[in-house]
């Protein structure tokens, strides 16, 4: 019997995050152009799932929590809603989660998103 995650087959979440993870770390290191709305996020997974699917947080979720444990910070802070350009409510009840102080959710996003891209233009393959 195949095993599912948030109503996909495993292979098919395992293989998304990873997908998402790559496109993410491209985002970083893309000067002047980081950010990536939830919907053209989701228009490049190999999964069908909508910006609005509430099964996006969770790999969302998954991903941040992952890089963060591993030292490479909240790497789905780069997926931003297109009006106002920051990360849903979600991703700081993620970050507070894992540990993070998050007092003034501004200035911390500002640390994350700079975090992120000094981490990952310092690893450019």
């Amino acid at each position: 019997m195949i095993g599912h995650t948030h109503g996909f087959p495993d292979s098919d979440w395992a293989q998304a995050k990873a997908a998402a993870r790559e496109i993410l770390i491209r985002q970083a290191r893309m000067r002047g152009h980081e950010l990536v709305t939830y919907s053209n996020f989701v228009a490049q997974l190999p999964l069908a799932i909508a910006h609005d699917d509430h099964r996006l947080s969770f790999l969302l979720d998954e991903i941040s929590t992952e890089e963060y444990a591993e030292g490479r910070g909240f790497l789905t802070a780069l997926v931003v809603h297109q009006y106002d350009w920051k990360p849903g409510a979600g991703f700081f009840t993620m970050a507070r989660r894992c540990g993070a102080e998050v007092v003034n959710e501004e200035a911390f996003y500002l640390d994350v998103f700079n975090y992120l891209v000094t981490y990952w233009r310092a690893r450019l393959d």
